[in-house]
């Protein structure tokens, strides 16, 4: 199959979108930011090329001075906080999990306080206090408690449930993290963007969520982003919004 063939389905349901008059909703989070790297340059270029606003999940602990100021230039960057040091506090046997019920309450929402503290400080001009939790998993426990702390909005992975805080998902991941750890497959991922179009077609589901890190991006996954960029722009019927706008 041609890359224009594994383009096509996206390109037609785009085209019915145009046609209805109606406009597509697309965001982007990246996760495990923590200082400037070639990766981050990389990725940051290219959004503001095509004008795609990027939601940075940066790790509190390991950050600084440095990434504040290198994303002082990037009017289309917005700052949330990944967890407080995407340290794995699960026993052998279980899913990673930094913010699950393996530690006392009390102790892991007094670093996500300090955590949201200390990126509203550095960032302060593009901070959004949105939680993404590292691995995407968070004890349920957690969520009566995160508006207390300071937070107004949580950021995992799947389709949003019930929730006593706000819910803005990824919903599609990039990476191949069960396989070779690089790019996904590009056929496999328009899949599931157009399958979530159609939902959202029939006012039946969200903006399309779009996960990435660019720190282990392989040029596959670097590739996908790229032409993803492309087709949306060139297709009349799509826009990518900021966070602060998708939670307004």
């Amino acid at each position: 199959m041609t890359p224009s063939e594994i383009w096509q389905p996206l390109t037609r349901e785009l085209a019915r979108w145009l046609q209805a008059g109606r406009t597509a909703d697309f965001w982007l989070r990246d996760d495990d930011a923590i200082e400037p790297t070639a990766a981050l340059d990389r990725l940051l270029a290219m959004t503001a090329t095509y004008q795609a606003p990027v939601a940075l999940a940066v790790i509190p602990a390991w950050t600084g001075a440095p990434l504040a100021e290198r994303l002082a230039r990037e009017n289309h960057v917005t700052v949330a906080v990944h967890g407080w040091s995407h340290e794995n506090h699960a026993p052998q046997g279980e899913k990673k999990q930094e913010l699950g019920h393996h530690r006392p309450r009390d102790i892991v929402l007094a670093e996500l306080s300090q955590g949201r503290a200390r990126l509203q400080r550095l960032h302060a001009g593009r901070f959004a206090p949105m939680l993404v939790p590292p691995w995407n998993r968070i004890d349920a426990d957690l969520l009566p408690h995160l508006a207390g702390i300071g937070f107004s909005a949580l950021s995992v992975f799947g389709a949003p449930g019930p929730a006593p805080i706000r819910m803005l998902n990824s919903t599609v991941d990039i990476m191949d993290w069960r396989g070779n750890r690089g790019g996904r497959d590009h056929a496999a991922l328009i899949s599931e963007i157009v399958a979530q179009l159609e939902l959202a077609f029939r006012g039946e589901g969200g903006p399309v969520g779009l996960l990435s890190h660019h720190l282990v991006h392989d040029e596959v996954a670097w590739s996908f982003l790229e032409r993803l960029f492309e087709v949306t722009a060139a297709s009349g019927a799509c826009r990518w919004r900021p966070v602060g706008e998708l939670l307004a």
